[in-house]
């Protein structure tokens, strides 16, 4: 595996790949890899894709200042990961590389989208418009033909379709395929997440509540499975949002809603900050 830091760099290596008929697939992180991480890695991970991930800690999605301060750092244990795991290129670029000037912002409206105004977008201004901004920027420095985003971030995935496809349709961008990675959780149900490592093992038995409350909404009325969820989540986790919508719009769903929707978690264990979602089946009251 190659470590590059700039883009000259980076370009000379997606030339070659490409003269030698190979698609490149990107994997953007923020580092402190888990095996959600290298899940994704393993589907982009084929004879035909030359496989490049980044490590870029974004501040421009960090609303606060303390988490982007806090967010957990290991680059040499994630190195050696994405080198076990096949990675061609490892891409680490500086600020300086990723926002060479005054950043040209993106903001859900920019891109026609109503996702920014709700659940994540509205407890975490900004955030979005921070996400879009460098993931356009990573696409045009990478300029893949594969990424992958993981599932758990349901809200963010569905915004990143949103930019691609309006990308594509002003000519801005080259044909992308967006693949979703599924979410990967502990043995006992709690999704993986950079921020457990924050969590002590006393608030990581807190923080598996989460998955047991989603997972309860199957089958349900969304009165009867929004009132049960509450009720089996941790009375120390304070929460955002949980809230059951439909998995285009991320609207929420109507009482006599029946079908196919997501159960959507976001709260507070301790000072960490955990997010999650199920698919799941509901039942119109």
């Amino acid at each position: 595996m190659k470590q590059v830091s700039q883009a000259d760099q980076l370009k000379q290596l997606i030339a070659q790949a490409r003269s030698e008929g190979l698609r490149i697939a990107f994997v953007p992180t923020m580092g402190a890899l888990h095996s959600g991480h290298l899940s994704l890695i393993d589907q982009v991970r084929t004879e035909e894709n030359f496989v490049i991930a980044s490590i870029f800690v974004n501040p421009l999605q960090f609303n606060d200042q303390s988490d982007y301060e806090n967010y957990p750092q290991s680059l040499g244990v994630d190195a050696r990961l994405l080198s076990d795991r096949g990675v061609d290129v490892l891409f680490l670029p500086e600020p300086e590389t990723v926002y060479p000037e005054t950043p040209n912002l993106i903001s859900p409206e920019d891109i026609g989208s109503n996702l920014g105004e709700t659940l994540e977008g509205e407890f975490r201004p900004g955030h979005f418009q921070g996400v879009l901004t460098v993931v356009s920027r990573l696409f045009d420095l990478v300029t893949p033909d594969i990424a992958v985003f993981g599932k758990k971030d349901a809200q963010q995935l569905a915004i990143i379709r949103q930019m691609v496809a309006h990308q594509l349709a002003s000519g801005r961008r080259m044909p992308l395929k967006i693949i979703a990675g599924e979410t990967v959780r502990d043995e006992d149900g709690l999704a993986l997440s950079s921020r457990n490592s924050r969590l002590s093992s006393e608030q990581i038995e807190i923080a598996r509540t989460i998955n047991v409350a989603l997972s309860s909404c199957q089958g349900k009325s969304v009165a009867a499975a929004k009132t049960e969820a509450r009720e089996i989540l941790h009375p120390e986790i304070r929460v955002d949002y949980l809230e059951l919508v439909d998995p285009e719009s991320f609207q929420p769903v109507d009482d006599d809603y029946t079908g196919s929707t997501l159960a959507l978690f976001a709260g507070y264990v301790g000072d960490v900050r955990l997010i999650d979602n199920r698919e799941i089946s509901i039942k119109g009251s």
